[in-house]
Formats: structure tokens, C-alpha cells, sequence
């Protein structure tokens, strides 16, 4: 077992470069599925999610070169489809939650596609109806098996039709869109998703030869195609990332860069970030952190308490709020965190009370932060990373911590962001990876 050993308490400095985003990476690669010409991506995260994928598509005999980390060329121009029904695909799927992607193409191209129970983090329920009603609603039969523990889905004469989705999902979204870009006739989603994802996702097909119209809108049109080709597409970089590296700057009092940050595709994060009173100027498309001392948590304007919630797009993304919450531990002030669509994304903040965080855990969606002021600063300990974002959050934590910490089960923050560990330590961070 891998662990992170790091010492708390260096302030860091310079520049830093978000990876690609993972959350696109995982609709984009599945995408590719839609043609037998090559596809190029490039900008992929080099992280386990991205690559676990990468991997099934290889076994499933899609011809990959990889001329360099951050590119791939795809050609699924031989697919076996039989190999989504081995128990080799099953083991391998149940590990990626990401894995769900891969029915939409399935079926828009070959009519047939196989969905396992499916994995990844431990944060609470995650269902799968909004994928699986939108593609009964095309023309999908749908039977899950529970001797082999898939969902069958079949669908020899795919149709469009007029959908109005449950929630914006954006996994959901996305799924739909890939299934109805070579159905018959025209499919309406109403509800959609229109994170950065989706439309980069969108934009992706529609050089491929996909006719969608109302990209960044809730509102999606889309006329089925007979045939997709080959394109080239370049991954947003990550924005919850960047979030991350926001975070970071502020809880450890560092002077740090963000480099090519994609700042037009950010939405709301910066501004929710400044609410926490932490400064930030644009060069360009750097954001820049300067070293602050006291960041003071506004409040509203009637005097109360600030609360921050996620919402879909363009709303505040759930993936920060971990990052918001573990932020505001050493501000001036208090938040409410409403944590809505995971009840279980909260659970972590039993470390950060012990690293000496003042948090009230209200029940499993809210919890409030009272900052310290910097008048105290957290100690040092032995915790676990329960999944991604929890995991970077309590990294940040021992980072600014006095002393050391051991932060365990680092796989579930390698499964979202690349090197982090020997990024950190460029900036001077001291931290390191061993095995126990």
C-alpha cells in the first residue's frame, strides 16, 4: 500500500499547470467508439480513471497509439463487442464509474451494449435511471441479469424522440447525446446538462459529422446522422483542479501561478472562492494567487451566515465543495456547506476535527465551518482519503498542518490527479510517496 508522508507548514511558490479534465476525459475517449476512423485526443489526464479506460478500450481491440502521455489516437475500427460481457470487462469496469460512457456509443453504433454494476467513489448513491430511461425512451430493451450482474441493453432500430430528463445529469447528458447522434429522426433533450463537459463533448461530435444544436443550453436538438468520422480534439484543462490549487494557495499562504487555466470555462469557481475573501487577479489565462495572511468569509447582505451549495451547472460543481470546506478551516468567519447531491461526501471531516478544524457535522448533507484565523494551525496525523476530492482536501490539510501526517488509500487521489505529489514538491511542498 502506497502513502503520502508530508510535512506540514512550507509555504509554497511558482507556477503550476492544470492537467487535462478528467471529467471530460472519460465522455471524450468513449466517444471515440462512434467511428472507425482515428481520433486524436490530446491533453489526457496521464491518472488511473483516465487510463483504466483507455486500457478497456484496448481490450476491446480499438487501436491505440500513444505517441506521447497526454495524447492518444484511437481507431475502433474492429471492435469486439463480445469482450463487454466477459467477466475480464466486468472485474475491470466494476472499478470505474466512468465505464456507464461507454453503452451510449455502444448502442448508437452497434445496437447492443452492456452496463455493469458500476464503481468508483464511496459517497453515496449514485443511480443510473437517467442513462437507462433515456435509452428505453429511444428504443432501447433494457434487462438487467442478476446471474452475470449486467444490465443488457439491445436496440435494433434506435429512434428519435422528445426527452425530458429526470435531473441534469451530466454523465446522463452525455450518455443520451452519443446514443441519439446516429439514431432516426430527431431526439429533443429537454434538462439537459450544459456543463463545459457537455459542450465540449458536443462540439467534439459535431466535427465528427453529429448535427447538435443548443450547445450550452439545457436545451438540446439533436438530428440522427448515418455515419461519424475521424477529428481532433484538445481536453479543457481541469477545472476542479484548478479549484484545488486555489484552495491550496490560500489554506497554506502561498504565492502560486496558475498556469493556461482555461479561465473562460470556469463559471462561477473563481467568484465562489473570492466569497471566502481570497484574492486572485487574471493575467491573461493565469489566475494568480498572492500569499494572503487573513481571508475573511463574506456574508450576506442582511448579515447572515454564507452558504455554499452545489449546484448543476452553471451552478457551483459538488467535486469543490470538499475544497471549499477544508478552505475555510483557517479564514476568518463562518460557512454553511450544503452538500445536496452526496450524502456521504461530508464523512471526511472527522479527520480535519482531529487535525483540530472547528466543524459542526449538522447531519450527512451540511456541515459548518467556524474559521480559526490562523490563531492556531491544524496538527499532524495518520488519516485515509475516502475518495477523490476528500482525499486532495485532506492533502491540503496536512500541508498546512504543524508536523507531520501520513495520508493513506492514495490511490483514490492518483484516480484524479496526475503527479500530484512531484507537482507539489516543485513548488515546495514537502511530501513524499512510499510503500508500507
Amino acid at each position: 500500500m502506497n502513502v503520502f508522508e508530508v510535512t506540514g507548514g512550507k509555504r509554497l511558490k511558482g507556477d503550476i499547470v492544470p492537467q487535462g479534465a478528467k471529467n471530460e476525459a472519460l465522455q471524450i475517449i468513449s466517444a471515440v467508439l462512434l467511428t472507425p476512423e482515428p481520433v486524436t485526443i490530446t491533453n489526457i489526464p496521464d491518472i488511473l480513471d483516465v487510463n483504466l479506460l483507455i486500457e478497456l478500450l484496448g481490450e476491446m481491440n480499438v487501436g491505440i497509439e500513444r505517441p506521447s502521455r497526454d495524447t492518444c489516437i484511437f481507431k475502433a475500427d474492429n471492435v469486439n463487442i463480445d469482450y463487454l460481457h466477459s467477466e475480464a470487462f466486468k472485474k475491470k469496469s466494476g472499478r470505474l464509474r466512468g465505464s456507464v460512457m461507454l453503452a451510449g456509443p455502444m448502442l448508437s453504433r452497434f445496437r447492443k451494449a452492456f452496463i455493469p454494476k458500476p464503481g468508483g467513489d464511496k459517497i453515496g448513491r449514485r443511480r443510473l435511471d437517467t442513462h437507462i430511461i433515456g435509452f428505453e425512451k429511444l428504443g432501447a430493451e433494457f434487462n438487467y441479469h442478476p446471474e452475470d450482474g449486467f444490465f443488457h441493453l439491445e436496440a435494433p432500430n434506435l429512434t428519435g424522440t422528445t426527452l425530458l430528463l429526470d435531473e441534469p445529469s451530466v454523465t446522463g447528458t452525455a450518455n443520451i447525446i452519443m446514443a441519439a447522434v446516429m439514431a432516426k429522426g430527431t431526439t429533443t433533450i429537454y434538462n439537459a446538462a450544459c456543463e463545459p463537459y457537455i459542450q465540449q463533448l458536443s462540439k467534439m461530435l459535431i466535427r465528427m459529422g453529429a448535427k447538435i444544436s443548443g450547445v450550452g443550453s439545457n436545451l438540446l436538438v439533436i438530428e440522427g446522422v448515418s455515419y461519424l468520422g475521424g477529428t481532433q480534439h484538445r481536453m479543457l484543462p481541469d477545472m476542479i483542479e484548478i479549484g484545488s490549487f486555489i484552495g491550496l494557495a490560500a489554506m497554506i499562504q502561498s504565492d502560486i501561478t496558475i498556469k493556461n487555466a482555461g479561465i473562460e470555462h470556469l463559471g462561477i469557481i473563481p467568484e465562489k472562492f473570492r466569497q471566502l475573501g481570497i484574492q486572485m487577479e487574471f493575467k491573461g489565462d493565469d489566475i494568480h494567487i498572492p500569499e494572503q495572511e487573513i481571508y475573511e468569509i463574506q456574508r450576506y447582505l442582511d448579515g447572515g451566515v454564507l452558504t455554499i451549495y452545489d449546484h448543476p451547472w452553471p451552478g457551483f460543481t459538488p467535486d469543490l465543495l470538499s475544497i471549499v470546506l477544508v478552505t475555510a478551516i483557517q479564514a476568518k468567519g463562518s460557512v454553511l456547506i450544503h452538500q445536496k447531491m452526496f450524502e456521504s461526501r461530508l464523512f471526511f471531516v472527522d479527520k480535519l476535527i482531529d487535525m483540530g478544524a472547528q466543524i459542526i457535522l449538522c447531519d450527512p448533507h451540511r456541515a459548518v465551518v467556524i474559521g480559526l484565523e490562523r490563531e492556531q494551525k491544524l496538527r499532524g496525523i495518520t488519516m485515509s482519503s475516502p475518495d477523490i476530492r476528500a482525499g486532495v482536501s485532506l492533502l491540503i490539510a496536512a500541508l498546512s498542518a504543524e508536523g507531520k501526517s501520513i495520508i493513506q488509500n492514495i490511490e483514490q487521489i492518483d484516480r484524479g490527479y496526475q503527479y500530484i505529489d512531484e507537482r507539489l514538491k516543485n513548488i515546495g511542498a514537502e511530501i513524499s510517496r512510499k510503500s508500507i
